[in-house]
């Protein structure tokens, strides 16, 4: 089955989220009005909609001792487009709220993840897992 997500979330303005979406990430861009764009983010739907309230973030989110902002989004990536991620972020000198970094060293689940703030302060999480079939284990 060859299914795709949606994603609406909000920004606080279109000309900074085409920049880090379309220009950092380099995902594709779509439909766009005054007070929306959308993107292709690794083949599925972001609907980036323009708002003054958006909210605070919460690090309430505990994984392996580190606080994890709660919300978040993020995708699953094969390494080699992790590394060229990693080095988009890089060379567009993107702060991390967590650099790159290996979590579950030697156990199921073992992965590299990295979290970062678009330039509305969403934060994203990327990662990679050694094994795919470990992703929900």
């Amino acid at each position: 089955m060859d299914t795709k997500f949606h994603l609406a979330f909000k920004v606080k303005d279109i000309e900074s989220t085409i920049a880090f979406y379309h220009t950092v990430l380099g995902s594709e861009l779509g439909r766009q009005t005054e007070h929306w764009v959308d993107f292709n983010f690794f083949g599925h739907q972001l609907s980036a909609h323009v708002s003054d309230n958006i909210p605070e973030l919460d690090y309430c989110g505990i994984v392996e001792n580190l606080k994890v902002p709660i919300p978040h989004f993020g995708c699953i990536l094969d390494n080699k487009v992790f590394q060229d991620i990693k080095n988009r972020l890089e060379d567009h000198k993107v702060d991390f709220i967590f650099k790159p970094q290996k979590r579950y060293q030697n156990k199921k689940g073992e992965q590299q993840t990295m979290f970062i703030l678009d330039f509305s302060k969403n934060p994203i999480e990327f990662k990679t897992f050694n094994k795919d079939h470990d992703i929900f284990k």
